[in-house]
């Protein structure tokens, strides 16, 4: 249940949002209808692998490095040291949302001078990990993230601040690129040049450089005179690298203590955590899911994938649809400290004369009392499932808690029971304003409602 948070230091109100599933909840519009009370919103661990939409009328846009506070044309937008950069997705990114009016310039987007590159080399690298693992592939989507956390982890990273040196950039690549080649030609595939290499990253590092600033100083300067800032995570809890379903997991710390790690603010300075989850849970690429419909389901998984859009921001891969999962939401609100939690795509269920709830484990016979932390433990468990009826009856666009159905009620309030966190929004469509934010939440204090 909801904790008392330490006082914020000079009033402060800094917020980190975070996804309780498998990612895919949601976040990016959460965190734009959050933005309008915040002063910065940062990124603080991922890659260009997320894909965070924002939906505002008719206009979508689609986020992937920049936090979707960039929508906001007063919003300070910083990616965190916890991140790894693509210079080149980090340009087109900001010509795509430029041409559709947002202003991406260095006032008011700052990247962190200790965030780590992702070079081209990176991106070959992912491919031979995926052909050297075969059917144990992870499912990455092959955007040199992971590589770029290994050479981070493995002390022969490129960081942006290295890069603005380039006699320091030269030397990393052609020492990186001895090794790296060694596994290229070994795929079959050519060995890269480093003279090119440097030339591609230099000139798109020239570029970057005016963005690059110290981020952590800027955070907590910015905390000590009492500036409101929130945190979003990207993908989510159940794919972070120690918590997650290892190794079908990203390669950076997605929880709320990640949020510490990426963008250099001290634990105590935190004054609330937001849950993300869905409704339903999916799930991108390989890795166990045990609640996934399949067999007899599968035409209600298809149905939930159509009417959700469940298809991936980043890459048009459908998603895996499944039944909501509260024995793994119960782990990551535990991990994370969720004080509220948002519950997004309650329409997407309106089409559903019953709905699953999962609501523990079985496994060789025994309910389990933790989350599984081996994978192939996690593919054989057997989800004990609870049934609830559905409401059959449009649910789309409403704003208040009182106008839903009954049973949308009942079942917002079952998975709050469960999950033992309070939900203090309920997210009724794709839009802003299609949102009901309960009065007595934490949520609602954030938001001044």
């Amino acid at each position: 249940m909801k904790r008392a948070a330490r006082p914020p230091e000079n009033g402060s109100r800094i917020i980190v949002v975070v996804g309780a599933q498998w990612g895919d909840e949601g976040k990016g519009k959460i965190v734009d209808l959050l933005a309008e009370r915040f002063d910065i919103v940062v990124r603080y661990q991922g890659g260009h692998n997320a894909g965070h939409s924002v939906q505002i009328g008719s206009r979508s846009y689609v986020l992937h490095l920049l936090p979707s506070g960039i929508v906001h044309p007063d919003k300070t937008c910083v990616l965190g040291n916890g991140m790894v950069i693509d210079p080149q997705a980090f340009f087109e990114e900001a010509e795509r949302l430029r041409a559709q009016g947002l202003k991406v310039t260095p006032e008011r987007v700052l990247v962190s001078s200790r965030a780590h590159l992702i070079l081209p080399y990176h991106r070959v690298l992912d491919h031979t990990s995926e052909e050297r693992l075969g059917n144990e592939r992870v499912g990455t989507t092959l955007r040199g993230i992971g590589p770029a956390y290994e050479d981070k982890a493995g002390r022969r990273g490129i960081r942006t601040a290295d890069a603005l040196n380039p006699e320091v950039l030269r030397a990393r690549i052609e020492r990186n690129l001895e090794d790296a080649n060694r596994i290229i030609v070994a795929y079959g595939r050519q060995a890269m040049s480093a003279d090119q290499v440097f030339e591609e990253t230099w000139r798109a590092v020239q570029h970057l450089a005016p963005f690059v600033t110290d981020t952590t100083a800027f955070l907590n300067r910015a905390a000590r005179e009492g500036r409101s800032i929130l945190l979003e995570g990207a993908q989510a809890t159940l794919l972070d690298v120690d918590h997650g379903t290892y190794p079908f997991v990203t390669s950076s710390s997605t929880t709320a203590g990640g949020a510490c790690i990426g963008s250099g603010l001290a634990p105590h300075r935190i004054t609330g955590v937001l849950g993300i989850v869905r409704t339903y849970t999916t799930r991108v690429g390989e890795g166990p899911f045990p609640t996934e419909m399949v067999g007899e389901e599968m035409a209600i998984g298809n149905l939930i994938r159509e009417r959700g859009r469940e298809y991936g921001a980043s890459t048009g891969r459908p998603r895996r649809c499944g039944w909501f999962d509260a024995f793994a939401t119960r782990y990551a609100a535990e991990i994370n400290g969720f004080t509220t939690i948002a519950l997004t795509k309650l329409d997407v269920l309106d089409a559903l004369d019953k709905i699953k709830v999962c609501i523990g484990y079985r496994l060789d016979g025994r309910e389990l009392d933790s989350f599984p932390a081996v994978a192939q433990d996690l593919r054989r468990v057997e989800p004990i499932y609870t049934t609830l009826p559905g409401w059959q009856t449009s649910t789309l666009g409403v704003t208040n808690w009182e106008e839903l159905p009954e049973r949308a009620r009942q079942y917002i309030a079952f998975l709050e029971d469960e999950v033992g966190v309070p939900i203090g929004l309920i997210s009724t469509g794709p839009e802003r304003n299609q949102t009901i934010i309960t009065r007595d939440s934490a949520l609602a204090s954030w938001l001044g409602a």
